[in-house]
């Protein structure tokens, strides 16, 4: 069972953000770096074209069009190819 205060958490969250504006506190932040090329991951994953794309959720004609240049990766599947390339353990469970 969750034992989470959750107005608490927001009222935190609230007094944070005053904090913040008064300039007594700096806010967490976290740079993400850019994930490598498709290619490269899926080289390191040793996965085919296919099997790649289905585990990103995506059709191999979009997988390909990013290995090749014609188009690149937005939103979501910047996520998922930085969870691959970083965690990819998390894509071994998968397959």
């Amino acid at each position: 069972m969750n034992n989470r205060d959750i107005g608490l958490e927001i009222l935190e969250g609230l007094n944070e953000i005053k904090q913040f504006k008064r300039g007594t506190v700096d806010l967490k932040t976290t740079e993400l770096s850019e994930p490598s090329e498709p290619k490269i991951i899926r080289s390191k994953l040793k996965l085919s074209q296919s099997a790649f794309a289905g585990l990103l959720g995506v059709s191999m004609r979009t997988l390909q069009d990013w290995e090749q240049g014609r188009r690149k990766p937005q939103g979501p599947a910047i996520a998922l190819l930085r969870i691959a390339e970083q965690h990819p353990e998390v894509f071994a469970d998968l397959h």
